[in-house]
């Protein structure tokens, strides 16, 4: 059930909350608005990374019958930050950086509970792209049992060059899919490592697996053909815990 106090409604009230620079998941708009106001705020989210849905008056409705003038705003429960401020500070203080990426993961209890375990496995941050991933919204920060007020999310514009800004900075980049190379343990986590997990039905992008390092799988002996994502990563999670605790040894 969606939360009234998570959103803002109206054409002025959206913008000045764009323009202060509120933490905004995302923005619907009715397909056919033609305001001056509603060109005002098309022009001021220029340059952000907030997605915008034009959807038909008749989704705003079922949302809200409060004086919307086609248009919502869904507040983000988190303030996002951005990969390449994160790299540099964890490598200033002598850490190995761990990362998991999620390329089109949308479930928000599949996210929330992505989230809990990378509290508990010592992850530095959790990227999503900006557009077609979950939202970071109460139900995800319940799911998380509160790791989402500490976990460092970073949205990001283009996967495919966040990919490749990390991979010049010198971590190894390991997607999990079924058409991986070998199995998940015979991997490389010691150093920096990003995960790249992909969305149950789709996988991670090629474009994306293109820039990976290695390519593993989660072996699965029953009939069903994929684990939950949130199932595999805790298991990719807490195999770079078993391997870096056995090089701290």
């Amino acid at each position: 059930m969606l939360d009234i106090s998570e959103m803002i409604f109206g054409v002025r009230a959206v913008l000045e909350a764009v323009e202060a620079g509120k933490e905004i998941d995302k923005i619907l708009v009715k397909k056919d608005i033609q305001s001056d106001l509603s060109k005002e705020l098309f022009a001021a989210l220029k340059g952000t990374l907030i997605p915008v849905q034009r959807v038909p008056v008749e989704r705003i409705n079922r949302i809200t019958r409060k004086n919307h003038q086609g248009v919502v705003a869904f507040l983000s429960s988190v303030t996002y930050q951005k990969t390449e401020d994160l790299v540099p500070t964890l490598f200033e203080m002598g850490k190995a950086p761990f990362f998991v990426m999620l390329d089109g993961v949308t479930d928000v209890r599949n996210f929330g509970a992505i989230a809990r375990t990378c509290d508990c496995a010592g992850v530095d941050a959790v990227i999503l792209p900006a557009k077609g991933s979950v939202s970071v919204n109460a139900d995800a920060m319940k799911t998380s049992a509160g790791a989402l007020h500490t976990l460092s999310v970073c949205r990001e514009k283009s996967l495919k060059t966040t990919l490749q800004y990390l991979k010049d900075s010198g971590f190894r980049l390991i997607a999990a899919t079924e058409k991986g190379d070998y199995d998940y343990t015979k991997g490389e986590y010691t150093g920096p490592v990003c995960l790249v997990m992909g969305a149950e039905d789709t996988g991670v992008a090629y474009e994306h697996l293109a820039l990976c390092d290695e390519w593993v799988r989660i072996p699965v002996l029953g009939k069903i053909e994929s684990l939950n994502v949130s199932v595999a990563a805790g298991i990719l999670m807490y195999e770079v815990v078993r391997q870096r605790a056995s090089v701290e040894e």
